[in-house]
């Protein structure tokens, strides 16, 4: 197995021996340093396109107790916990930025769990997800540099405590990871980004803005590659996609979609003409019952 510690110093021991990049997956799935888990993701996705690790997915691999490895630091609590602090002082634009760093952490995690989780499917899934890791750990040391930038480090604030609820509850179900992480968690993220996009700006930190925009950016990559997945594996068992996702966000309690939704990226990362439809009227729907609400006597 390669170890945690060759893939996170790529620059002192640029060999990676060849091994298993499934069972490498796992090693840095269970790192807790955030800096060291990100450098293992990136150095593993790129050990794997230059042919120096392979992917076995034959390979069935026991589940280890502790999972994901994680720091000591952030404090975790229910979201209703975290406060929210306006954008226009630097305190609270350094929380928004640990909000989004914890958000890359927990999405590394995610990325490096599929890989390892589900065996016998295609080389082309590990290597999707390889390449998610790594572009979320990209995402993770932006947001690290930034946050250090206002003084602060990952950790220095309290964070959600419920962002890897839907990875412990899709275990067992590759077509449900797939259709309730990418296309469900990450595609909330296609939403967030634009607004809060504009409040950064308006902020006058224009630098923030600019890693959101490259965030946005792979992102829409991202929920593509979690849809060309799922609809591969509704394919192969001759399911409805439309049919199976609300069945499967029923199963196992997916978050409610709420707009207002980023249609334009929705589309770039594979949504269909029926979904974004569902989601239009849905967004109609919530609106006129905001305007209702309004206008009822109080």
């Amino acid at each position: 197995m390669m170890s945690t510690a060759s893939l996170a110093s790529p620059a002192s021991n640029p060999r990676v021996e060849p091994s298993c990049a499934r069972s490498a997956a796992l090693a840095a799935l269970r790192e807790r340093d955030p800096a060291a888990k990100a450098a293992a993701a990136r150095a593993l996705y790129a050990a794997v396109l230059d042919g120096r690790t392979l992917c076995s997915a034959s390979l069935d691999l026991a589940e280890p107790a502790g999972l994901p490895g994680r720091p000591a630091r952030p404090e975790l609590v229910e979201a209703r916990q975290l406060g929210r602090r306006s954008m226009q002082s630097p305190q609270g634009r350094a929380v928004l930025l640990h909000a989004l760093a914890h958000i890359e952490f927990n999405a590394i995690n995610l990325a490096l769990d599929a890989v390892w989780r589900f065996p016998r499917m295609p080389a082309a899934f590990y290597t999707d997800w390889l390449k998610v890791a790594a572009e979320e750990a990209y995402h993770y040391s932006l947001l690290a540099a930034r946050l250090a930038e206002y003084g602060h480090a990952y950790g220095d604030f309290p964070a959600h405590s419920g962002l890897w609820d839907m990875c412990e509850r899709t275990r067992g179900d590759v077509l449900a990871r797939m259709a309730l992480v990418p296309r469900t968690l990450e595609a909330r993220g296609l939403d967030a980004s634009p607004p809060i996009r504009a409040r950064l700006l308006q902020a006058g930190d224009d630098a923030s803005a600019a890693i959101l925009d490259v965030i946005l950016r792979d992102e829409i990559g991202h929920v593509l590659i979690g849809n060309r997945w799922f609809r591969h594996l509704c394919d192969a068992d001759g399911l409805d996609p439309h049919d199976t996702y609300v069945r499967l966000a029923d199963q196992y309690h997916a978050p409610k979609l709420r707009g207002p939704f980023n249609f334009a990226a929705r589309r770039d990362a594979g949504f269909d003409d029926a979904e974004l439809a569902a989601l239009a009227r849905q967004d109609a729907q919530q609106a006129l019952r905001t305007t209702d609400d309004r206008a009822s006597p109080r």
